[in-house]
Formats: structure tokens, C-alpha cells, sequence
């Protein structure tokens, strides 16, 4: 079949044009939207062939093979061209005076779309949904791929179609159809504190750093103050004997003097003035009472001795009578 001059030809509705943009025109609404202006030759074309409304179209641009839909608003345009949103030419890719096919389509009635912002200005707004559900009123399809504008207080935002459901392309005229939203192209998540974890050498070390310093404590037998039998306070108090890893060789020094065993200091205070004393001890110790005396007096102050008890004491006896 062939449409007498306009060069129409088939059964359906298909023909090229010359693209530009709505600011070319006193259409200011044209921007808000999906839909294009189209020469009178093709509503006669379309009456023709008996489209159904809604009217939807397919755009396709063959030198970049960029596919979108759209609707149309009014048949006012010259021939041989129509007036388009200048951001749909820039999903098609389209410059002003390019040719653009265009042909009649039939979409299926959309049921879900997720949309992705460019920014997350967009999440800012008071109200996001309520802006998008008004933006979509003027909308007639969406295209999987393409990127519409929501104009909102003086700036223009742009999302992306991220997917539509059942198909690559929707109707979304009077029809519920559920909205999902991707996080903004230049959304970055918070980063996460880092956990310090030491490596796998520094447990190791640091298990033996404790271990050098944090040794477990050690029993020290005979420790502690000294008593007398005779329930008098000791002078000489009995050092603790070091443990088996402390052992210091006999004849150390203790501040620039000889030390003497735990075994001779053990025996002196045993042996002090005002005991009888029986073995071969009986000898030294006199000698070693004599210098625990001496250097006691010097750090302490002399004190009144008592009287001391002598053995074999007292008168002599003749057994001659």
C-alpha cells in the first residue's frame, strides 16, 4: 500500500525525519516529558492504518544503532521533521538535523522499573517519590538503557533506567507499576573502621615479650621474721633463700662486703651470749657473738644488757672436809 505524497509505504507506520530540538519551537513542556511533535502527513498516515492509542513510537538512530520510545503531543511540526527533548536526543546520541527513523510500536504495560539518580542531590529532596510520580504523569513509556530528567526547584536531575519489567521496553500508562531505586552512581559507602589485627609474627612475639616479663612467681622456702626459743626478739633476721634460678655463688658480695651461708648465719644466732652451748661449736661462737654485737652498735644505740648466767659458779667444796 502507498500513502500518495508523503511517501509512505506498507502496512505499518514507518519513516524518517530530521530531528531537533524543542527549543526550536515555543514548547517549553516538551522538556518534562517523553513525547515528540510530528508533521501533519503523519497523523493522516496513522488515521489510515488505525493505530490504537495510545500512540507509541520507536526511535532508532542508524548510524549509532541507539534504540528509545517515545509518545507524541501534537501533528504541528514541518515535514520531514519533528521536535524531540533535547535529553532524548542525547540518549539517541543525535545532534540537530540528524535523521532519526521513526515507527509505530505496541509496548506491554509496564509491572516493575528500577531507576538509578546520578547523584545523590537526588535522595536530598524532601519528597523524591512524590517528585518522580509527577515527573512519570507526562511519561508514556520507558526504555531500559535510557536516562530521563526530573526537572525540580531550578536544577535538572538525571536517572537512569536501569531495568523494566516484562520487558526491555514499558508502557507506564494506567498502570501500578513497582518502583525499585539503585544507590546513586556517586554514592560511596562509609568505610569501615579497620580492625587492627596483628600480623601472624607479631602474636609470637609479643606472647614471648610477656613471657620475659611476666614470670609466674616462684616459691621461696623459709621466709620471713625470725624467733627466739627463749621468746626474746631476734636481732638477726634470717635471709630468704634464693630460688634455684636466683642462686648466687657462695662468696658473692652484698654491697662490697663477703656474704656468708644461710648455714653459718643460722648457727650465730643460735650461738648468742646468755645460752650453753654444747659441741664443737662451743669455740666460734663466742667470736661470731662478739661481731654481731659490733656491728649492730653501729646502727643501733647500745643497750643495757642483763645479767648474763655462768655456769659452775659459787663457793669450792673440799670432799676432805
Amino acid at each position: 500500500m502507498f500513502f500518495e505524497g508523503y511517501g509512505y509505504h506498507g502496512n505499518s507506520f514507518e519513516q524518517t525525519y530530521r530531528c531537533y530540538p524543542a527549543s526550536f519551537i515555543d514548547k517549553p513542556q516538551l522538556e518534562t516529558g517523553d513525547k515528540i511533535i510530528m508533521p501533519p502527513s503523519a497523523l493522516d498516515r496513522l488515521a489510515s492504518l488505525h493505530i490504537d492509542y495510545p500512540m507509541l513510537f520507536e526511535l532508532r538512530n542508524a548510524a549509532t544503532q541507539r534504540v528509545s520510545h517515545c509518545g507524541v503531543l501534537e501533528f504541528i511540526a514541518e515535514e520531514g521533521m519533528i521536535y524531540m527533548p533535547y535529553w532524548m536526543m542525547q540518549n539517541l546520541l543525535l545532534q540537530e538535523g540528524d535523521i532519526v527513523l521513526v515507527k509505530n510500536a505496541t509496548l506491554p504495560k509496564g509491572t516493575y522499573v528500577k531507576l538509578q539518580p546520578h547523584t545523590k542531590d537526588f535522595l536530598d529532596i524532601s519528597n523524591p517519590k512524590a517528585i518522580l510520580e509527577t515527573t512519570l504523569r507526562n511519561y508514556s513509556c520507558l526504555t531500559t538503557g535510557d536516562s530521563i530528567m526530573v526537572p525540580y526547584n531550578n536544577k535538572k536531575y538525571y536517572i537512569d533506567i536501569v531495568e523494566t519489567k516484562p520487558s526491555s521496553a514499558i508502557s507506564i500508562i494506567e498502570t501500578d507499576c513497582e518502583v525499585d531505586f539503585a544507590p546513586p552512581l556517586d554514592y560511596k559507602e562509609p568505610e569501615r573502621p579497620q580492625s587492627s589485627v596483628p600480623s601472624r609474627v607479631a602474636p609470637a612475639k609479643a606472647q614471648d615479650a610477656e613471657a620475659v616479663t611476666e614470670e609466674e612467681p616462684k616459691f621461696t622456702p623459709f621466709t620471713g621474721a625470725g624467733r627466739r626459743l627463749d621468746g626474746k626478739p631476734s636481732k638477726h633476721q634470717t635471709s630468704p633463700v634464693p630460688s634455684p634460678g636466683n642462686q648466687q655463688p657462695r662468696g658473692g658480695t652484698n654491697g662490697g662486703k663477703p656474704t656468708t651461708s644461710s648455714t653459718s648465719e643460722n648457727s650465730s644466732s643460735r650461738q648468742t651470749t646468755g645460752k650453753l652451748v654444747f659441741g664443737s661449736n662451743a669455740v666460734r661462737a663466742p667470736k661470731e657473738a662478739q661481731k654481731a654485737p659490733a656491728k649492730e652498735t653501729k646502727e643501733e644505740p647500745p643497750k643495757k644488757e642483763e645479767p648474763k648466767f655462768q655456769a659452775f659458779t659459787g663457793k669450792k667444796y673440799s670432799l676432805k672436809g
